[in-house]
């Protein structure tokens, strides 16, 4: 039942896993300030919460359909749905959703990199987002990769190309700079380029949501054995956009695992790569029931995550 209603890529499905999001949202917001008294920047706050996730949902589906990286269904967006709900009670501030939503803009120009259409563009928006990303944390430089891994697979390396990111990148850093410089605050732009001591290649014991990467980076892993011998035997456009998200995957473990100062938030960065590259494993089982069982599951876990924590 499931799997034949995620199967089809309808506007009335689209509407009903918003709506599936939504309660979640308002029970997961509910056990947050069932205790916190009344107040209308409360209410203003739960809302801005609400219209970013939102936003990051219509962006994300958007991201996948333009770039054709899963088939006509609603796989990979149940899975980023699912995913997504699970971070609700430990995200505390607009800034990081504001950040996640810069790093997907990021991807859609680095993935959008298939069309020939103002590739330049592309490229320097590419460098100016990251950059934009880096200042909000610097550590997200990581994903800086990705861009010259999409020139390699899907442009020509000339000069241009090459770089059209790097005078994309310094664009705010030289306006970050002016404005730190004249409020004589040069330490904040100075401390971009500065990192503290890498944590252990553990997450701390203090994460709750260290399960996640093992669930996802476990889906993942099953998927591109399954299906990456398929995918390389043919020379299509689609065998490149699978190896930029198995290199988006290994760059957003490699942030997850390795960023200083580690809170819940940079699990997030795993989720795009990782619903994209499960929704394809999906895709790749012919039976409904196994699918039935897997999407039951991740609802199941999505309701009851709420009154675990």
């Amino acid at each position: 039942m499931l799997a034949n209603f995620l199967g089809k890529s309808k506007p009335i499905n689209f509407i009903i896993l918003l709506m599936l999001f939504i309660c979640i949202f308002a029970g997961s917001s509910f056990s947050v300030f069932s205790n916190t008294p009344f107040d209308f920047s409360l209410v203003f706050t739960m809302v801005s919460f609400l219209a970013l996730y939102l936003f990051i949902f219509f962006y994300y589906n958007f991201i996948i359909t333009k770039n054709n990286l899963t088939r006509d269904n609603f796989y990979a967006f149940f899975t980023f749905t699912i995913l997504l709900s699970y971070f609700i009670q430990s995200l505390s501030d607009l800034k990081t959703l504001i950040c996640y939503l810069i790093y997907l803009i990021l991807l859609r120009k680095i993935y959008s990199l298939k069309s020939e259409k103002n590739t330049l563009k592309k490229l320097f928006d590419s460098g100016f987002w990251l950059s934009i990303l880096f200042i909000q944390e610097p550590f997200s430089i990581v994903f800086g990769v990705l861009i010259y891994m999409g020139i390699f697979l899907r442009q020509k390396s000339v000069i241009n190309t090459l770089i059209a990111p790097i005078i994309g990148f310094i664009t705010p850093l030289i306006i970050y700079f002016t404005y730190c410089f004249w409020f004589e605050k040069s330490y904040l732009f100075t401390n971009l380029f500065y990192f503290d001591t890498l944590d252990s290649f553990v997450f701390n014991s203090k994460n709750t949501y260290h399960w996640i990467v093992l669930v996802v980076f476990a889906l993942s892993l099953t998927t591109l054995f399954l299906k990456s011998p398929k995918v390389f035997s043919v020379n299509n456009s689609f065998r490149k956009s699978w190896i930029i998200l198995i290199m988006n995957l290994l760059a957003g473990l490699f942030f997850a695992l390795f960023i200083p100062n580690k809170n819940d938030s940079e699990l997030l960065f795993l989720l795009f790569p990782g619903a994209i590259i499960i929704a394809n494993g999906l895709e790749s089982v012919s039976s409904n029931f196994i699918k039935n069982i897997v999407f039951a599951l991740f609802i199941t876990s999505a309701i009851g995550i709420p009154f675990l924590l």
